[in-house]
């Protein structure tokens, strides 16, 4: 039913439940697991003009590089493929999964309610409600509120 299953990850350690329910989804269907970072470059264009961007951006690839390492480890031995891209996260999900042919995403949600979510949004709602394949979300442990 599954050949490729994409993974967003924001390497917060609460992820480990989303990740063990990606593996063991991948592992029943003999699917690949593509394991995704998005460098959330859209919300730094407020950053003063001063700011170091290939600093900030180096950074963020760091994070994003012991984001992936993190999940692989939890993987295991599963067919993995792993990418850091830049934009906006939710746009950046929607536009792997399609270009990888992923035949369902799989994901955290952080469990902001009240003015949080109001403000804030919600990246996992963004793709739910703008992908074209199946979205499942899992709520990430250690963000109760």
């Amino acid at each position: 039913m599954y050949d490729n299953i994409l993974l967003p990850t924001d390497g917060s350690e609460g992820m480990s439940p989303v990740i063990e329910h990606a593996r063991e989804l991948a592992d029943i269907h003999g699917a690949t697991l593509h394991v995704l970072y998005v460098a959330n470059t859209a919300a730094l264009s407020d950053l003063p003009l001063e700011s170091s961007w290939e600093g900030v951006n180096s950074a963020l690839h760091q994070q994003g590089k012991q984001a992936i390492e993190a999940a692989r480890e939890q993987i295991g031995d599963i067919p993995t493929n792993a990418t850091v891209v830049d934009g906006s996260p939710s746009k950046e999900i929607i536009a792997y999964a399609e270009d990888t042919n992923c035949d369902l995403i799989i994901m955290g949600t952080h469990g902001r309610s009240g003015v949080d979510r109001l403000l804030l949004g919600s990246v996992a709602g963004r793709v739910v409600r703008s992908a074209d394949i199946p979205v499942m979300t899992i709520r990430v442990s250690g963000h109760f509120e």
